[in-house]
């Protein structure tokens, strides 16, 4: 079954989509911050990161640069979600797609889907 981690420091954001995710097919955990996510993608490595912008403790700035530096975990795919007035900044910035929050599920499902393709049952 495809992993995805769920990365915001909003326990109810977090939930909700770890929630959407497991209806979905997927397994999914949550971080509440980029410094957790990184460790968590050390111990299991995820077919997906969903990744806040704005997070106490490590950003999802900082943990893209943390993630890139790291060998092990540097093509591990990214998509972020953020309240940024202008995602289409963030997309150019980090080279990752992002999604506007709210976030519309039809729309996070398709992005997963894109990167944690599940084999034909």
């Amino acid at each position: 079954m495809p992993y995805v981690l769920v990365v915001d420091d909003d326990h109810v954001v977090r939930r909700m989509i770890v929630l959407l995710l497991r209806s979905n097919g997927y397994e999914a955990e949550s971080a509440k911050d980029g410094a957790e996510a990184l460790a968590l993608m050390r111990q299991r490595r995820p077919c997906l990161a969903l990744l806040d912008m704005s997070m106490p403790i490590m950003d999802g700035w900082e943990f893209r640069k943390h993630q890139l530096e790291d060998p092990a975990l540097a093509d591990v795919p990214v998509v972020c979600i953020t309240g940024i007035v202008h995602p289409e900044d963030v997309e150019r910035i980090l080279g990752v797609p992002c999604l506007r929050k709210p976030v519309d599920f039809p729309s996070l499902i398709r992005s997963v889907e894109k990167f944690c393709r599940q084999p034909d049952s």
